[in-house]
Order: C-alpha cells, then structure tokens, then sequence
C-alpha cells in the first residue's frame, strides 16, 4: 500500500483543481510502437499538457492550498531540471505569487527559457540538482519566501490524476505493469497510491538510469542511499539524494526499480518519435527503455509506460535523432 492516505474524495476534488487548466491528456496503443516491443503497450501522454509535462498537475494542487490555507505567502522558492520549476510558474502566475526557480549551471536552456516565459525568476547555480537545491532553500529562508520541495503530499496528489486518469480510461484489458520514470519520486508514488485506492493488481516499475543510480540503490535497500554523482543526460532523473517519504512509498509499492543505460534512452527516444511521431524528452523515453529491457513474459499481456515529458532541447533532440548519445 502506499504511504501518502489519499481519499477517493480528495483525489476527485484534485482532478477538478487540475481539470480547470488541464483537459485530461490521451492514452493510446500505437501499433508500430507495441509491433517493436512485441507485446501491447499502452501510453499516457504526459507530454501533452500545456507545459508539455505531468508536473503541471502538482504545481496548481500545491497553490490550491497555498492561497487557502497560507494566503500571506506573497512567493515561493524551489529548484529544478526543468518541469518541476514550470509547473510552479505556471500555477504560481494563475496564483499571483512570485516563484523564484534554482537551477544547476548547464541546465536545459530550453526549459529555463519556458520557466522565464511563464514569469518565474531563473537563477543559475551549482553543478548539479542537489547544489541547487540546497541553495534555494537558504534563498527562501532569506527571503521569506516559502520553500518547496521536490517532493511534496500536494505535490503527488496533483499528479495522481493522470493515473486515475489512465486507470479509469483502460477497461476490459488491465494493464498489468506500468513503468515509470523516478526523479524525486511523485509520478511512481502517484501511480502507487491510485493503485491501491482502486484495488487494481497492476504491478509498477520505476526506472532510473545506470548512470545515477540512487533511487534504485534505496530501493534495494529499503531506505536513503546517496550518489556522490549523477552523470547522465536524462536529467529528469538525475537524482543523487533521493527524499526518504518517497522512498518508503517506493518500496512499499514498486515491484522493482530497474537501471537502463542512456544509449538505451537515447535509443527510446528514437523509436518513440519512429513509431508515433511524438517528441520525448529523456526523462520522457526511460520509461520505455525500462519497459524494452524486460521481456513480454515479465511485462504481461499489457503493458503501459509514462512518457512524462517532451521537453527537449532542440539541438539535444537533432543529435539523439542523429544516433547520437548526448555525453555530460
């Protein structure tokens, strides 16, 4: 079972928090895609919201309550790789609360570019998530703004309504594992959490990559365990500091957590755009690359993977659409 007690109630009043700014996103079986993978595979597509990514969800969930609950707070501080700081912009601009986003030096100019556009303040700083993480914290204690972490109850409830969305959505033929990305953790314990509060037998997969591996680490584990690194290009999973709430979810709920390299990501990405012409972000294709390791007997009849994301740099997408793996 999962560790964050949503109701049914709770997650309905969520979906209409959500539903005013993000129509539900689809759901769709392509032929191509499940003929390369040898077995059914459904997708959700989280790359279809209007910041082309799941984190969205949360961010409106988050200042719902903000602006209810803590109306004094005039902004809000937090740090990201990218979908994270946009969901903040874009619930925070809908909320007229400053959001002030960290984010590590070499970050996606791309999705820095999108946070600025939808009004949040970048600033730049430290080699990695982590680094910047703990710069915004201090930020916002400065400041007095409020912090808000990656991993957040508000958070993963906004989230938990493209589950429920897709859980709903798929009748007849249930899907029997479902794999997904693990940064901070709110799309696989959403996922988890709606599971359970449906009494579904689905079995879910996270997938991390080799190259920053912890999440899987404190999985096996059954608590935190920390990188000194985490060098891989799929930064939406770039995690070296897992959050232990997130972890206890994990491991009370994931079947595995499994660890692909980013030639594999690089070369889901591909395929992802060869059999449905949709653009994924990196973060957006592990999950595929998860599901393609395993094989049709440890998938099930059905499987379904969530393509969180298609926020990729231009110049990234030409290169992996090249052949190429991009190097960090």
């Amino acid at each position: 079972m999962g560790n964050l007690g949503f109701t049914l109630d709770e997650l309905d009043r969520a979906a209409r928090i959500v539903g005013q700014h993000v129509p539900p996103t689809p759901h769709y079986d392509w032929p191509l895609l499940s003929e390369h993978a040898g077995s059914r595979v459904t997708v959700k597509h989280e790359n279809h919201t209007p910041v082309g990514a799941f984190k969205v969800r949360g961010g409106l969930v988050y200042f719902d309550r903000l602006v209810r609950e803590r109306p004094e707070v005039a902004g809000v501080v937090s740090a990201t790789r990218g979908n994270h700081g946009q969901s903040l912009a874009f619930a925070g601009r809908l909320a007229e609360r400053s959001v002030t986003i960290f984010v590590p030096r070499g970050n996606s100019v791309e999705k820095n570019a999108a946070m600025r556009a939808l009004g949040a303040t970048v600033i730049e700083h430290g080699d990695d998530f982590q680094v910047a993480r703990e710069a915004s914290i201090e930020h916002a204690a400065a400041h007095g703004l409020e912090a808000v972490p990656p991993f957040h109850r508000d958070l993963v409830l906004g989230v938990a309504t493209y589950a429920r969305e897709l859980f709903d959505a798929v009748t007849g033929d249930p899907i029997d594992t479902i794999y997904v990305p693990i940064g901070m953790g709110s799309g696989i314990n959403a996922i988890i959490e709606v599971r359970d509060l449906l009494g579904l037998d689905t079995a879910v997969v996270g997938v991390v990559s080799e190259n920053a591996p912890a999440s899987k680490l404190s999985f096996e584990a059954g608590e935190v365990r920390t990188t000194e690194t985490a060098a891989t290009f799929v930064d939406g999973v770039a995690t070296r500091s897992p959050d232990a709430d997130s972890i206890a979810g994990i491991v009370s709920g994931a079947a595995r957590v499994i660890a692909v390299s980013d030639d594999a990501v690089a070369d889901a990405m591909r395929t992802i755009f060869r059999t449905t012409h949709n653009v994924a972000e990196s973060a957006g294709a592990i999950a595929l690359a998860g599901l393609l390791s395993e094989s049709p007997a440890q998938r099930g009849n059905h499987s379904a993977f969530v393509l969180c994301g298609g926020n990729v740099d231009t110049d990234q997408f030409a290169e992996v659409l090249s052949g190429g793996t991009p190097v960090v």
